[in-house]
C-alpha cells in the first residue's frame, strides 16, 4: 500500500509542478507587452523647468529682497515692531579687534522699552549664504566683546531656517520672550 501512495503522489507532484512553470513564462511574456507599447506610444515626456530656488538667487538679491523682509516679519510677531534692519559691507566691530576688513552684514537694531537699544549683526564671511558666517549682539551703543559662529552645523541653508536661527539666537539672549 505504500508504494501504491507513492505513486500516486508522484503525478499530481509532477503536475502541479508543471503548471506553474508553464505560467510563469507567459506572464512575463504578457508583462513585456504593455511596458512596449507604452514605450512606443509616448515620446520622452520633458520635465517642468522648476523655478530656481530664493536661496539660489545671487547673494544681494536673496538678502534684500526675501530674507530682510522675512525677519523684520518674524520679529514684528515676536513683539519688535520697531526693527530696522540694514545690509551693507562694513568691518566686524569687536571690543579689542582693530582693522579688519569688510564684510557683508545684516545689522538689526530696536529700542526696547525700559531695557536700550538693542542690536546684532550677522556677516557673511564668503558673501554666500550657505557659507560661513558669524554673529554678534550688544546692547545700549557698546560694542560686542565676542564672536559667535552662526549655523555653522547646517549643511542645506534655507530662508526659513536663517530667520528661524536668528530669531532662537535673540530669544536665547532673553531679547524677544522672558521665562
Amino acid at each position: 500500500m505504500a508504494d501504491e501512495n507513492k505513486e500516486k503522489a508522484t503525478p499530481d507532484s509532477a503536475k502541479k509542478a508543471d503548471k506553474p512553470a508553464e505560467k510563469k513564462p507567459a506572464a512575463k511574456a504578457a508583462d513585456k507587452k504593455p511596458a512596449a507599447k507604452a514605450a512606443e506610444k509616448k515620446p520622452a515626456a520633458k520635465k517642468k523647468e522648476k523655478p530656481p530656488k530664493l536661496e539660489d538667487k545671487p547673494f544681494e538679491e536673496f538678502m534684500e529682497q526675501h530674507y530682510l523682509p522675512s525677519l523684520k516679519e518674524a520679529m514684528a510677531k515676536e513683539g519688535v515692531d520697531s526693527l530696522t534692519v540694514e545690509f551693507a559691507k562694513r568691518q566686524i566691530e569687536v571690543m579689542g579687534q582693530s582693522d579688519s576688513e569688510p564684510y557683508w552684514q545684516v545689522q538689526g537694531q530696536w529700542e526696547e522699552e525700559g531695557e536700550g537699544e538693542r542690536q546684532f549683526n550677522i556677516a557673511f564671511i564668503d558673501e554666500d549664504i550657505k557659507g560661513q558666517k558669524v554673529f554678534t549682539l550688544t546692547s545700549n551703543g557698546a560694542k560686542p566683546s565676542t564672536i559667535e559662529q552662526f549655523m555653522g552645523d547646517e549643511r542645506r541653508i534655507t530662508l526659513e531656517l536663517m530667520v528661524g536661527y536668528t530669531v532662537q539666537r535673540l530669544n536665547g539672549q532673553k531679547w524677544l520672550t522672558r521665562n
